[in-house]
């Protein structure tokens, strides 16, 4: 960003212009950002204006991810507010008749209007004069090789521009977009592919790929020192494994991007719903060979984000089609298949837990032993473009990335959560990162998904086993911190929830309760599942308490606890992905009909405010798999719950 152009400035009329290098991914960031700077100088909100994130004016405040940007791009704009010179504050004007923007109260999204409407919003809606239509086909595997194709049957293809291929890589540009799909399935029909053989990587095979481990201990030191497998020795012994599969991010729209080159091939200018834009500027320039002052990406929303999804291998394919029309715009959105099958997905988990549980009915020892690949390979962080289609050009070789876990100070990945958050005389933590063959990285909540579903389970399953209240238990472990007791007992007491077995009340029915800080440093969430199991699992209700921290605009905190209790629903329930998909058929997602009724519980306070995106994603999880115990007496430990594998626990 020039260094003329402020975070927060006031125009020549008086008006507040808000630069911000967080994007808006449908959460309602841009609202909460607009109210902290319209609350800051006193104003209404409606007369803060967001700028839409460019490389051009943007600061790069990196990538809109891990529930932080409330904390880290409001903390700036406080900063921004407080800098404006005198000058700049006697401009502003004020408009008397609309009251000043307060913290805390829920205001609408000035967007949404327009959205129900249907007017044009998104990336998708985005059409130039002018713009052509690009398709590109990847691989159907990562090291797949074409054996044969049939050029002149590809080409014979009506509206067809232009048909390119670089290695494994193919590309075309044609008039129209439906003239595109039909010349794409054209090309599918005339290519032969050689697969490479594919290791084994699921969830049981994780412990036998090479593989690094790291290992955390906390409380007393265990008795012989270091970390130590046998430390769990006194006491009664519970132990239990939990796998989670690899999950697609399943947008329901497809990745799309525009590019368009300069005539002479100099520069670029990209259009994206990126979560990163500079980390997307920084991969074109390497895949290019372009200067980043050459290259301009502009964000535009897209239809929904939920980690690193496909937006900026799309990106990269718009680009490289675009190369063949140089001056000309290019609007490229990826198939169904390409949305399901070579976007990065989240990475499958396998979690050993062992417990020692005292005769005074408390944990003295946790054991916490996962296995993952890692949870990051996001554009902007390695020495090669983390670009789908750069690593399967011939002319230009480009490394695939290797997928990386940031330390647990900035988040972590694999081991989000894994730490546990109750006060456990002893406890360890042993992280083994695995290498695999599919693509992963980062998707909502990362690791603390596995990971709080495991533990809170596991919480559960030794209440069970010590016959003792699975609420009273959590309870005990968390004098030390009220604020997670605050929210477990405000769920609990909303949901009418006990610890004692509701399905005595209804046969099938069944509650459970989880509860989780994420990260360990964001928001504290309970989350209670009410279910019912017939010819299979349906979740009724959730009943969800969370402690954000000052809530800047309570709505849209409310809105992003749903969306992320919905999604986990989804997740326990339906969905693991294969190497490939067609479609919903083959890789289904909870319907309308299915989608509980939410009720979220905000607690009151003034203290710092925290990221709400991710924080119900673990503990709804949790909640439903032990509602499912409550409901049958079954335990089951392998998500998805499907039928199949409820039928398999209770036999």
């Amino acid at each position: 960003m020039s260094q003329a152009m402020a975070a927060v400035e006031v125009d020549a009329e008086g008006r507040l212009r808000v630069r911000t290098g967080k994007v808006e991914l449908g959460q309602g960031l841009h609202t909460a950002l607009a109210q902290i700077v319209a609350e800051a100088l006193g104003v209404a909100l409606a007369q803060v204006q967001m700028l839409a994130v460019d490389t051009d004016w943007s600061p790069d405040q990196g990538v809109t991810s891990g529930s932080l940007s409330v904390q880290e791009a409001g903390q700036a704009l406080r900063q921004a507010c407080a800098a404006l010179d005198a000058a700049s504050l006697a401009r502003l004007k004020r408009d008397p008749a609309l009251p000043a923007a307060r913290l805390g109260e829920s205001v609408a999204r000035p967007e949404l209007p327009g959205l129900f409407a249907g007017q044009a919003h998104f990336i998708h809606d985005l059409l130039p004069p002018g713009t052509v239509h690009g398709r590109v086909l990847h691989p159907p595997l990562i090291g797949a090789t074409v054996a044969a194709w049939d050029e002149a049957a590809a080409r014979a293809s009506p509206g067809l521009l232009q048909l390119h291929r670089d290695g494994n890589l193919f590309g075309l540009v044609a008039s129209g977009s439906a003239l595109a799909d039909a010349a794409l399935a054209r090309l599918a029909a005339s290519l032969r592919w050689s697969l490479p053989d594919c290791l084994a990587d699921e969830a049981d095979d994780l412990p036998q790929l090479p593989s690094t481990t790291t290992h955390i201990s906390g409380g007393a030191a265990p008795a012989q020192g270091g970390h130590s497998d046998n430390a769990l020795t006194d006491g009664r012994q519970v132990t239990a494994r939990y796998t989670k599969p690899w999950i697609a991010h399943a947008s329901l729209a497809p990745s799309c991007a525009l590019a368009c080159w300069s005539a002479d091939l100099s520069s670029l200018r990209v259009w994206s719903h990126s979560q990163g834009i500079f980390n997307l500027r920084r991969d074109l320039g390497l895949a290019f060979d372009l200067a980043p002052q050459a290259l301009r990406v502009s964000h535009v929303r897209g239809a929904g984000c939920y980690g690193h999804n496909g937006a900026d291998d799309a990106a990269f394919d718009a680009a490289w089609a675009a190369r063949t029309v140089p001056g000309q715009t290019v609007r490229l959105v990826w198939r169904r298949s390409d949305e399901l099958s070579h976007g990065p997905f989240g990475p499958t988990m396998r979690i050993e837990l062992q417990a020692r549980l005292g005769g005074d009915g408390r944990i003295h020892g946790w054991q916490h032993d996962l296995w993952s690949a890692g949870h990051s390979r996001r554009p902007g962080r390695s020495p090669s473009p983390a670009l789908l289609g750069a690593w399967q050009l011939a002319s230009r070789a480009h490394a695939v990335p290797a997928s990386i876990d940031v330390g647990l100070a900035q988040g972590g990945g694999a081991a989000r959560n894994a730490l546990p958050g109750y006060d456990f005389a002893q406890w360890q933590v042993h992280a083994h990162s695995v290498v695999g063959t599919r693509r992963s990285s980062a998707l909502r909540s990362l690791g603390a998904f596995a990971n709080t579903f495991a533990a809170e389970s596991f919480i559960d399953e030794i209440a069970h086993a010590g016959g003792l209240n699975p609420l009273a238990l959590r309870r005990a472990h968390l004098q030390h911190d009220p604020r997670a007791l605050a929210v477990l007992d405000a769920a609990a007491a909303r949901a009418g929830y006990h610890g004692g077995r509701a399905s005595a009340a209804a046969e099938g029915v069944g509650q459970g309760i989880a509860v989780a800080r994420y990260k360990g440093s964001g928001a504290w969430c309970a989350v209670v599942a009410e279910v019912h199991a017939g010819e299979r699992l349906r979740v009724r209700r959730l009943t969800i308490a969370v402690d954000v921290g000052l809530a800047v605009n309570p709505d849209g905190v409310v809105n992003q606890i749903e969306g992320g209790a919905i999604q986990a629903t989804s997740w326990t329930l339906l969905e693991a992905a294969a190497r490939s998909h067609e479609g919903w058929a083959d890789y289904p997602i909870l319907r309308f009909s299915e989608v509980p009724a939410v009720e979220v519980l905000l607690m009151p306070s003034n203290e710092p405010s925290l990221g709400a995106g991710e924080a119900s994603m673990g503990p709804t999880a949790a909640a439903i798999a032990n509602a499912l115990f409550d409901a049958l007496g079954i335990r089951v430990r392998d998500l998805p719950l499907t039928p199949q594998r409820i039928v398999a626990a209770m036999a």
